[in-house]
């Protein structure tokens, strides 16, 4: 169960582990954790849909570690679930590829896929244990893809510490630099959030990017304020001096921007996740394709949450009625939640993502190069709104 104490899954490093049915990936997860995360069973295609388990782990840290279908899996559920597996590169930082005895056909295929994606992975010959002529295995393996596996047994532990060690080599070195922020605010300046608490905001608590973003801003010792839209002239003037920055919900740009001190610069929670999570660059490119959108076009939002449809939800009644009122009403608008993101994009003028706060980078950014390869524009939630707006080059970016 996640608690209010537990890093964000979005936040944690996602490593994962790969290999035919039976070839020890739930075991090696088990041994490499000390806990009974996944179900062990000589049954082949015990683990059939990935299985995501948070971890804290000396030396890697917040981890999510993905446990995957085999490679080998038969039939049309297997191939089914081939493809879910396939689709967890979108999201994992490192790769664990599995060599079980045998032909290595398979295996040095999706070793090669990662490293084809540019996905460290770390090639790892399992049950070592049990293995009769060990040594030329490894050869046999070593020879086929350049590199020496390491060696782990889930039984007896050999490899589990090497193991280790090579995935804290292989952590991206950007996995945990980039800051919310970035260098918009500093010790002891005045940051104001203004935070409408609307229907997507549950009753006692507050979304995932304000609260990832207080308390960055309190890391960085800035003096936080905060108000909901309503009372943002009084949040003001209770301030001695006008704030360094304010930071909004995007779906009120325009009255801040209107009501805002000059001396203050303003941002968005969704503009600074476009460059915490994704490329602010292209999605500010991509926020132009506003402007030749017409009745015949078709659009794409992608929300990461997979909540049901709220009245007034800013990513299905609010940008899409936005984008018609410049458009026609004719506008075609698709809209897809989680991770039900099209692998063909062709047939959009442009997609809209929300600012990606469930999903990690990694994930984001698979979405960004679908978009890219395909020629298509893409922006985010708060980019578009400030766009459409108006105001787009009057506020802050990381």
């Amino acid at each position: 169960m996640t608690t209010l104490n537990d890093t964000p899954s979005a936040n944690r490093l996602h490593i994962g582990f790969y290999g035919k049915r039976n070839s020890g990936k739930s075991s090696l997860i088990n041994a490499f954790t000390g806990q009974q995360v996944s179900i062990v069973s000589e049954v082949a295609g015990t683990t059939t849909d990935p299985v995501n388990k948070a971890m804290e782990i000396k030396g890697l840290g917040a981890c999510v570690l993905v446990d995957t279908a085999g490679f080998d899996d038969i039939g049309e559920l297997g191939e089914m679930r081939i493809k879910k597996t396939e689709k967890t590169a979108e999201k994992v930082d490192i790769a664990v590829v599995l060599f079980s005895g045998g032909d290595i056909t398979k295996e040095c295929d999706w070793y090669n896929f990662f490293k084809e994606k540019k996905i460290p992975v770390v090639p790892v010959v399992s049950k070592a244990d049990m293995l009769i002529n060990g040594s030329a295995y490894v050869f046999k393996v070593r020879n086929k893809i350049g590199v020496k596996p390491l060696q782990v047994s889930a039984v007896d532990g050999t490899g589990i510490d090497k193991l280790k060690e090579e995935l804290i080599r292989l952590i991206p070195s950007d996995h945990n630099a980039p800051k919310i922020t970035g260098s918009l605010c500093g010790e002891d300046d005045i940051v104001l959030l203004v935070m409408p608490q609307d229907i997507q905001a549950p009753t006692g608590r507050l979304i995932l990017p304000q609260v990832q973003t207080i308390r960055e801003l309190l890391d960085k010792k800035c003096i936080v304020s905060a108000c909901t839209t309503d009372k943002f002239t009084n949040a003001l003037s209770a301030l001695s001096e006008p704030p360094k920055l304010i930071i909004t919900d995007s779906q009120v740009f325009d009255f801040v921007y209107n009501n805002k001190p000059k001396e203050s610069t303003l941002t968005s929670f969704s503009v600074l996740f476009a460059a915490y999570k994704g490329d602010l660059d292209y999605y500010i490119e991509g926020a132009k394709a506003i402007d030749s959108l017409n009745e015949n076009s078709r659009v794409l939002i992608a929300e990461c949450c997979t909540h049901a449809p709220l009245s007034e939800d800013i990513g299905r009644e609010k940008i899409p009625r936005l984008l018609r009122k410049r458009a026609g009403e004719s506008l075609k608008v698709d809209i897809v939640s989680g991770t039900d993101f099209p692998e063909d994009l062709s047939i959009y003028d442009l997609v809209i993502q929300c600012g990606g706060c469930m999903f990690n980078r990694k994930y984001i950014m698979s979405r960004i190069d679908k978009a890219k390869n395909k020629n298509i524009p893409m922006t985010n939630y708060g980019v578009a709104i400030a766009h459409i707006t108006g105001i787009l080059d009057n506020i802050v970016t990381p």
